[in-house]
């Protein structure tokens, strides 16, 4: 019968804010660069997960492991025999050494390539991918404040390229609040369009139609969203009855420590923003040079092509640089 015990709480470290909670870890730093113009910054994700981990074990309480077998014989096949195979055709596959992935590799850099700057409502949400935070790195932080502010101010949005774990990602930076936000984009054979899913043409409605929606819409329209109300009750109903479970040392199993993994520890994100960009609210900084570091100009380069055109023709190595 598997033992029973309590669960340990994740180790808390004071990150000199006086509320206990863990300093988080940039996932990359490098510079953001355009022209004459970089300005360091390091990476955060700004999203995490929140649903409760639920984990496949063992009749005696351990976790179970995943191996691999042959369809044809279901004999096991060890890691360092497998091999990857890229479907051409249903049932037909192209194999792809390792020595091929690496020579399709994007080159290994540090910048943040910005490329063009456009108006904020030309970049659709629906390109959006995953959500990143921008904080200054290194004495960037009159850089840092100058782009943010001419940014937010004019209501641009910064499309760029950037190299994280051997991957090249499409990005649009941001500016809100006086922080920089990073959007990795889908790539154009990625989204769908209305004619794609066969919505039918908008037709024009009757005024009495219109009056009648336009008093439901306002009879529940509100100043704001509070973000408190973006609960999951799915995820509170789990955590409710595991605690209740727990409480009662009910179906409890120790995992021992070497199986066990360590849970992400709860950071505050934001308190670490602020306390990068300064104790005090954003400033708006003047539209001079200052803190803008500069540095050589680089080589020429070919115009580049539209945003839907760069990301059609990365997607055509996308497929192989994911199998690593």
């Amino acid at each position: 019968m598997p033992s029973r015990s309590h669960a340990r709480p994740p180790k808390k470290t004071d990150n000199g804010n006086g509320n206990g909670a863990a300093s988080p870890r940039a996932l990359w730093s490098g510079t953001i660069s355009f022209g004459l113009v970089s300005v360091p910054v390091e990476l955060f994700p700004a999203n995490r997960p929140g649903r409760p981990g639920l984990r496949w074990l063992a009749p005696s309480g351990l976790p179970v492991q995943r191996r691999y077998a042959s369809s044809e014989d279901g004999k096991e096949v060890s890691s360092s025999q497998l091999i990857r195979g890229y479907e051409v055709a249903r049932g037909e596959h192209v194999v792809v050494t390792d020595a091929e992935l690496e020579a399709l590799l994007p080159e290994k850099s540090r910048d943040i390539d910005l490329t063009r700057f456009v108006p904020v409502e030309e970049v659709d949400p629906v390109l959006f991918e995953r959500a990143y935070f921008l904080s200054p790195g290194g004495e960037s932080l009159k850089a840092y404040r100058l782009l943010a502010d001419v940014m937010e101010r004019t209501g641009r949005a910064g499309i760029a390229t950037f190299v994280m774990r051997d991957k090249e990602y499409l990005v649009a930076i941001l500016a809100e609040g006086g922080i920089l936000r990073a959007e990795t984009l889908r790539f154009a054979d990625e989204v769908r369009s209305a004619e794609d899913v066969g919505l039918p043409e908008a037709a024009k409605p009757k005024a009495a139609k219109v009056k009648a929606f336009e008093k439901l819409i306002a009879a529940r329209s509100e100043k704001a969203l509070d973000p408190d109300e973006l609960v999951d009750p799915w995820t509170a109903r789990i955590e409710a009855l595991a605690e209740k479970k727990q409480k009662k040392g009910e179906d409890v199993v120790e995992v021992p420590e070497a199986a066990a993994e360590e849970r992400a520890e709860v950071v505050d994100l934001m308190e670490v923003l602020k306390r990068s960009l300064g104790a005090g609210p954003a400033r708006r900084s003047s539209a001079s040079g200052r803190g803008v570091t500069s540095r050589r100009a680089p080589a020429k380069r070919k115009p580049a092509a539209s945003g839907r055109r760069r990301a059609a023709g990365r997607t055509r190595s996308r497929a192989a640089r994911s199998a690593r």
